[in-house]
């Protein structure tokens, strides 16, 4: 059974996370391949790493990385969260010392998946967290991640680490997870069914017991619905980049491109928009979804006229849009 956690490597909870599901797959007696998949908890943290207790200051910062546990103070978290790591074998020392760009690590993470698969990757992981929380090392530093993933078994990291490998992976992965609807970390996710946060081993092997799920669907209709999800979630430019892998196979499908259309009228790309809803209304005048977004691109381009009739006859086609 293949698990992914979706989690960022600077979230405590995310190595305790790790701990607990080591812990259900023992109750489960193996079997189970884990991939890591990234969020982001801290996006705004700076490239070069600054000591915790200092960015802890900042609201913004502090705000970022109670995330993982809302409701608790700082200092009331930090207790509490090192409680629980002492009680799941992390430590003795426990606690990060630095507020940290977790992005090179994902991509380390995700480049080890790629040329190593997923137990090297989940060796990378481990020495990535444990580096961060009990060594009270900057994982930010390409020096640090460097060794890492040498000791972790994958030698070749680092040089592709600095060619940039993994960056547009990381990027999408990150989409993927936006538009599934990933809101914390950790996330579980088998097949279609995910789990929030570190919770207990017992509860992660029920919840692995209960299956895969529905069969996965074909990777372009996927690709399309998770599109259609970051346009829901308001998030157009990242649909248009989730369709752009389709678009040299299946740019001529018209519901991939009214679609594109879509998310180009909800991010101002109105001059691109106009054009692909006049050929569609062009190739099928009674489209009338088609035929109202054209209206409504014309009008914010102010074009009150040009746009009055393509309305008028959407909603004489579909009362609805009156």
């Amino acid at each position: 059974m293949r698990i992914e956690i979706w989690a960022d490597v600077v979230c405590p909870w995310a190595y305790i996370g790790k701990r607990r599901v080591e812990a259900a797959a023992e109750l489960l007696g193996g079997g189970v391949e884990v991939v890591w998949r990234p969020y982001r908890i801290d996006p705004s943290a700076p490239a070069v790493a600054e000591p915790l207790e200092e960015a802890l200051r900042e609201p913004v910062a502090d705000g970022a990385l109670q995330a993982c546990s809302p409701g608790l103070g700082h200092e009331e978290n930090r207790v509490r969260i090192a409680e629980i790591a002492r009680a799941e074998g992390l430590g003795p020392r426990w606690g990060a010392a630095w507020r940290v760009d977790s992005g090179p690590a994902h991509r380390l993470l995700a480049l080890a998946h790629r040329h190593r698969g997923a137990q090297v990757q989940n060796a990378v992981a481990e020495a990535v967290m444990r580096a961060h929380f009990t060594e009270e090392r900057d994982i930010g530093d390409r020096a640090v991640l460097g060794r890492i993933a040498e000791q972790a078994g994958f030698p070749e990291g680092p040089g592709l680490l600095d060619a940039g490998g993994g960056e547009r992976e990381v990027r999408e992965l990150l989409l993927y997870g936006k538009a599934r609807g990933v809101a914390t970390s950790p996330t579980l996710v088998v097949g279609g069914r995910s789990l929030e946060g570190a919770q207990p081993a017992e509860a992660i092997a029920g919840f692995l017991r209960g299956g895969t799920g529905p069969a996965p669907l074909p990777p372009e209709v996927e690709r399309f619905r998770l599109a259609e999800a970051l346009l829901d979630r308001r998030d157009p430019l990242g649909a248009l980049e989730m369709l752009a892998p389709m678009l040299p196979e299946h740019g001529g499908d018209r519901g991939v491109r009214l679609l594109a259309a879509r998310c180009r009228f909800a991010s101002a790309q109105l001059d691109r928009a106009e054009q692909e809803l006049r050929s569609l209304v062009a190739e099928d005048p009674g489209d009338s979804y088609a035929r109202l977004l054209l209206g409504r691109t014309l009008y914010r381009q102010s074009r009150d006229a040009e746009a009055a009739p393509h309305l008028r006859m959407a909603a004489a086609m579909t009362p609805d849009y009156a």
